[in-house]
């Protein structure tokens, strides 16, 4: 099942107003980690998957990558990617990143962002990312943390007063769907273990080279006091790879 939630109308207008679509990367709350797991970007042929408005893509150029290509579901964030760019070594393609299909060795550098846990199965993900990459290409990738999805009611638990009391992990083992509400009611995640993302990778003959459960920066902490309670459980799970 292929849910383009960020072509509804509801949900996009939503999206749009969040902190990491109004100021881009700086904005989102894993970023600062993220970045320090990117390689050398510089002459690299660069392939984000679920690429949105392009944050990702946009920064590869400023770092001097020599192409980029961008794949998303939705064509309401392509627009806005492409309303935003200016730069002809940015392609962006709008297909759904379970049916896109690039040449082997095409790339030296694939990145994602928070797009995964929209996608069923994982496994085939990174077969096909290995057989894009150059030998000793890199694959960084982050997804919402498996603590998170478990449970539908992707949400805290409140006292009467509406303090936050507690983050549940439940169903954990349960791989599969999730219908929860993100923004809108209705959204379709997956759920999947922490060992799923890694023994796909393993399965797929990556070399894993850092995981991390980034917690927000001391700058966002002090900017955003809600932010103290991103202290209490991961929300984000990044990993780097290797082929």
């Amino acid at each position: 099942m292929k849910q383009n939630k960020y072509d509804d109308i509801k949900f996009f207008s939503a999206y749009e107003k969040m902190p990491r679509s109004i100021t881009g990367l700086e904005g989102a709350g894993e970023w600062h980690v993220f970045k320090t797991l990117m390689p050398e970007l510089r002459n690299k042929n660069v392939l984000d998957l679920g690429c949105g408005f392009g944050w990702h893509c946009r920064y590869a150029r400023e770092q001097q990558a020599s192409s980029v290509t961008g794949v998303d579901i939705s064509g309401k964030m392509l627009q806005r990617a492409r309303e935003t760019t200016d730069d002809p070594l940015i392609s962006y393609i709008n297909m759904p990143i379970e049916d896109i299909n690039f040449s082997g060795s095409q790339f030296d550098v694939v990145i994602s962002s928070l797009a995964f846990h929209y996608i069923q199965s994982f496994e085939p993900i990174c077969q096909k990312v290995y057989d894009w990459l150059k030998p000793e290409g890199s694959f960084i990738f982050s997804v919402e943390h498996p603590i998170f999805t478990s449970r539908n009611k992707q949400d805290w638990y409140y006292d009467e007063e509406g303090n936050r009391l507690h983050w549940a992990v439940d169903y954990y083992q349960s791989e599969g769907i999730r219908e929860t509400t993100f923004l809108t009611e209705n959204v379709i995640k997956y759920h999947r273990t922490f060992s799923t993302y890694v023994n796909g990778l393993i399965n797929a003959g990556f070399n894993i080279r850092a995981v991390k459960e980034p917690a927000p920066s001391e700058e966002m902490l002090k900017s955003v006091p809600e932010m103290k309670d991103e202290l209490r459980r991961p929300m984000f799970l990044i990993v780097s790879a290797e082929k």
